[in-house]
């Protein structure tokens, strides 16, 4: 029924349900960019939809919080996203990384949402695009290490069949 090695090394790793989850995603370079591209309007569009009752007219919530233009919060968010998902999908690429989609949806959508309505001052945004990029950093580490964990005991497992 269930289709995994019997490794204890893999169940440590992934867990005994989880590999459905963290797969290596290979492919051509369209797929990668479609994936990118779409990771990033999901977050971009989620983010702005959470933030409508801040930037809406006041009938429909509260008062906007700031005043000024949207689109610079809008296009700054959608460079990032589409930094950190490509950062997330050439991870994707290589090793097996849990939910990729979900940390990159997850740190556009929440930047997106905080810039519509909070409108931080340019430094602010970088601020929070590096805390993006750090916590994407340690997204890509926890699953790079887990490869090569895998990896060495595999590489172990073979060297005591062998001897």
């Amino acid at each position: 029924m269930n289709d995994h090695p019997e490794s204890p090394a893999h169940e440590l790793v992934e867990g005994p349900g989880d590999s459905e989850d963290a797969e290596v995603r290979p492919g051509p370079l369209w797929r990668h960019a479609v994936w990118v591209v779409a990771v990033t309007a999901a977050g971009v569009a989620l983010g702005w939809v959470g933030a409508l009752f801040r930037i809406g007219p006041e009938e429909f919530g509260l008062p906007p919080a700031a005043p000024g233009a949207l689109w610079p919060y809008l296009l700054a968010w959608t460079a990032i996203g589409l930094a950190l998902a490509a950062f997330l999908r050439f991870v994707a690429a290589k090793v097996p990384v849990h939910e990729p989609e979900t940390a990159a949806i997850g740190v556009v959508m929440i930047g997106t949402r905080l810039s519509l309505g909070w409108r931080p001052e340019p430094l602010e945004v970088a601020g929070l695009a590096a805390l993006g990029l750090l916590l994407v950093a340690v997204w890509c580490a926890v699953a790079l290490r887990g490869a090569a964990v895998v990896r060495r005991t595999e590489e172990a497992s073979r060297a005591r069949r062998a001897a």
